[in-house]
């Protein structure tokens, strides 16, 4: 089961370049340090306080507070910065888990780097 072939990996792509390379209020180098860092597979650029929001976005989104984005919005992000990171976090975290579940359906003990693009039918960088 290769998704490149799969018959959802343009919509894949799509939305992947659509949140990585759209015009946003936050550049899109942190919008993917944000979606490697959910998927797994890095994002260690991030500002601590950033980073925490991430992970809290990634693995236990029910846990994020309106203190938590109370104190993301004192250190001077806005509503729609916070809405892109939120937004990138929530796609890695997607994609990890599509990328460790494919992983597991071709028997494979360990996955691949995640979101490598060969494997999840994305852009090259």
């Amino acid at each position: 089961m290769d998704d490149r072939r799969g018959r959802y990996a343009a919509h894949t792509t799509r939305l992947v370049d659509g949140v990585l390379t759209q015009p946003g209020h936050t550049p899109p180098e942190l919008r993917r340090a944000v979606l490697e860092q959910a998927a797994g597979s890095g994002g260690r650029n991030l500002p601590p306080a950033l980073a925490q929001y991430v992970n809290t976005v990634a693995r236990h989104a029910y846990k994020v507070t309106d203190e938590d984005v109370s104190r993301l919005q004192q250190a001077g992000h806005s509503d729609d910065a916070l809405f892109e990171v939120t937004v990138s976090a929530a796609l890695g975290a997607a994609l990890g888990r599509l990328e460790r579940g494919l992983a597991a359906l071709r028997g494979e003990s360990s996955p691949p780097v995640p979101l490598s693009a060969t494997r999840r039918g994305g852009t090259r960088d």
